[in-house]
C-alpha cells in the first residue's frame, strides 16, 4: 500500500525540485575543472515548525538520499515572542530526528524598516543567504504554498504596483537560483494532511492569527470573503494570475534590457524622443532601472515614483527636478534624461 495522496502530492513536488536542483548542480560542476568540482550536494530547507515547511522537511528526508543529496535544515529565531529561542531549539531537534544534517537554528535582530512583516522577512532571508553560504548549499527549499501565492498576488494588487508585483513568488529566486518552492502548486491544507498522517508535531505561529498584521487579515478575512462572494476557486485563479503575469512581466523585462541601449546616446544618456516612441510599459521598465542603477533603494521605488519621471518624457512642461528615493534626482536636460544622485 503506497503513502497517503498528502503525503505522495508533496513527495513528487520534491522530487521534482531535486532533479532540478541537481540538473543546475551537474552543469555548474561540469563548468569546472575536476579538482574544482564540489563535493555531494547539500539542499537546505527553511523550517519554522508550522505545518507547511514540516511537511517540506520531511518530504526532502525522504526524497534526498535516493537522489544522493545531502539534506539539512535551518530554521530562524527572530525573537518576537517570548520563549521563541526554546520553540526554535525544538524545531532543529524535529528536524535532526527526520535524519536531516547539518541542522542549525540561527537568531536574529528584526529591525524597522518597512514594517514588522517585512523587517521579520527581510532579516530571515540575510540568515538564510548567510547559512546558506556557511554551509556550501547549493539550495534552501521553502514551503510557500499556493495559498501563499494567492495571498501575495492580492497584496500586490492592493499596493498598485504594477504586472510585476502580480506574479507573486517564483519557483525559483534568489542569487544564483538558490531559493525553490516546491509548493506553490500544492494548497496549505495537503501540507497539514501529510503532517497528521505522519504524525509530525506542527507549531502554529500565533502571529499567523493576528489581526495587527496585514497578511493575517487577508488571510482569515480577505480571501474567505472573497470566496463568499465569487465561490470557491479563488485561490487557484489567483495563483494562475502569479504565473501569467510573471510570464508577461518576463517578457516586458527582456524587451526593455534589449532597447535600453538603442534610447542612449553615445555618452550613455537617456535621449528622451526615443524613450517617448516606446510602449510605456518598455519605458517605464528603463526608467526603473536606470533609477536604481543611480542608486534608489528598489524597496523604496514605488510606481508613483517612475509616473512623475515618465512626465518628464511624455508630459514635458518645462517642470523641474523630481526627487527619488535614495537621495536620486531625474530631470530633463536639452532633450536628454539625466538621471543620479543629486
Amino acid at each position: 500500500m503506497g503513502p497517503h495522496p498528502a503525503v505522495a502530492a508533496i513527495r513528487l513536488a520534491v522530487r521534482r525540485a531535486l532533479h532540478d536542483i541537481l540538473d543546475d548542480h551537474q552543469t555548474s560542476s561540469a563548468e569546472k575543472t575536476p579538482h574544482e568540482r564540489p563535493p555531494t550536494p547539500l539542499v537546505l530547507v527553511a523550517c519554522s515548525g508550522g505545518a507547511d515547511s514540516m511537511a517540506l522537511a520531511s518530504a526532502l528526508a525522504f526524497e534526498a538520499p535516493k537522489l544522493g543529496i545531502r539534506a539539512g535544515g535551518i530554521t530562524v529565531d527572530h525573537g518576537l515572542q517570548p520563549g521563541s529561542d526554546l520553540r526554535a531549539d525544538e524545531v532543529a531537534l524535529r528536524l535532526r530526528e527526520l535524519g536531516l544534517d547539518p541542522v542549525e537554528s540561527v537568531a536574529v535582530t528584526v529591525g524597522r524598516e518597512g514594517g514588522p512583516e517585512a523587517a521579520a522577512r527581510d532579516a530571515r532571508y540575510a540568515a538564510l543567504d548567510a547559512a546558506s553560504v556557511r554551509h556550501g548549499a547549493c539550495a534552501v527549499l521553502l514551503g510557500h504554498t499556493r495559498d501563499d501565492q494567492a495571498e501575495t498576488v492580492l497584496l500586490g494588487l492592493a499596493r498598485g504596483s504594477g504586472i510585476r508585483s502580480l506574479s507573486g513568488m517564483a519557483a525559483v529566486s534568489g542569487a544564483g537560483g538558490r531559493y525553490r518552492r516546491p509548493f506553490l502548486q500544492l494548497d496549505r491544507q495537503t501540507a497539514r494532511k501529510a503532517c497528521l498522517v505522519q504524525s509530525l508535531p506542527v507549531w502554529d505561529d500565533p502571529h499567523n492569527a493576528d489581526p495587527a498584521y496585514t497578511r493575517s487579515r487577508l488571510r482569515h478575512e480577505g480571501l474567505p470573503a472573497l470566496e463568499k462572494a465569487l465561490g470557491k476557486g479563488v485561490v487557484e485563479a489567483l495563483a494562475r494570475t502569479a504565473q501569467l503575469s510573471r510570464d508577461d512581466a518576463d517578457a516586458l523585462d527582456a524587451w526593455a534590457g534589449q532597447a535600453e541601449a538603442a534610447v542612449r546616446d553615445a555618452a550613455g544618456l537617456l535621449e528622451c524622443a526615443k524613450l517617448y516612441a516606446l510602449p510605456p510599459a518598455v519605458r517605464r521598465r528603463i526608467l526603473r532601472r536606470a533609477a536604481i542603477e543611480a542608486g534608489a533603494p528598489a524597496g523604496s521605488l514605488f510606481a508613483r515614483h517612475i509616473e512623475e519621471v515618465d512626465r518628464l518624457i511624455t508630459g514635458w512642461r518645462g517642470q523641474g527636478a523630481i526627487n527619488l528615493p535614495g537621495k536620486v534626482v531625474a530631470q530633463r536636460q536639452g532633450g536628454r534624461l539625466v538621471i543620479r544622485q543629486g
